[in-house]
């Protein structure tokens, strides 16, 4: 299990994982994220293609391992493709993709393949799913609004998988009006271990 590992969050879907031993691994810095996400990153896991997930012109000059679907379409990014279920190691955390596709949005599209992972068997980021893990988690990374989910599809996501912990992320279309909605409904409906952090915050 991880052990000592700082989680930062950025806005919408990024999230940076630190070890006490200074291996930084960074989770979908997309074009809404801050650039400062990817200081003194040592290797990055994209979920899928999407560009709020990936931002391809950063990545392109980080000089560093880049992890993907193996189908992602990522025009003149050079990256290592993964499929679900396969296991591999990325900055030194020890890493499992699950999944496979994105959420179904509308008329079965979009058709793209999206992975969940699970890095060091306790924190879970699903990407653009309600997907969950295959085991117990510490800590679940919960999206809590996309034009592919519901907000009762995010509690169901939390209560299912009943982590230690859980985070909101993938909010980054939501006024604040919105958000203090949504993190009420969660926190009311799935107890203590919700928890939201604001871009550039973090917790342990």
């Amino acid at each position: 299990m991880l052990t000592r590992v700082r989680i930062t969050k950025y806005t919408h879907s990024c999230v940076r994982l630190e070890h006490d031993g200074g291996a930084t691994l960074i989770i979908d810095p997309g074009v809404w994220s801050e650039p400062e996400a990817l200081t003194g990153a040592d290797a990055v896991l994209v979920t899928h293609e999407h560009n709020d997930h990936v931002d391809l012109l950063r990545l392109k000059g980080l000089g560093v391992p880049v992890y993907a679907p193996k189908s992602a379409r990522l025009p003149g990014l050079d990256f290592t493709g993964v499929v679900p279920g396969e296991e591999f190691t990325a900055a030194g955390f020890r890493v499992t993709a699950q999944g496979g596709q994105h959420a179904r949005i509308y008329g079965g599209l979009p058709d793209c393949a999206n992975l969940g992972y699970l890095v060091e068997n306790s924190v879970y980021h699903p990407g653009d799913s309600l997907c969950p893990p295959d085991r117990p988690v510490e800590t679940l990374l919960v999206p809590l609004q996309g034009s592919w989910m519901k907000t009762d599809e995010a509690i169901d996501l939390v209560r299912a998988v009943q982590p230690e912990r859980a985070y909101g992320i993938h909010d980054g279309q939501i006024n604040e009006r919105g958000l203090g909605s949504l993190n009420g409904w969660l926190a009311d409906a799935c107890g203590d271990c919700y928890r939201w952090l604001p871009p550039g915050s973090s917790a342990r």
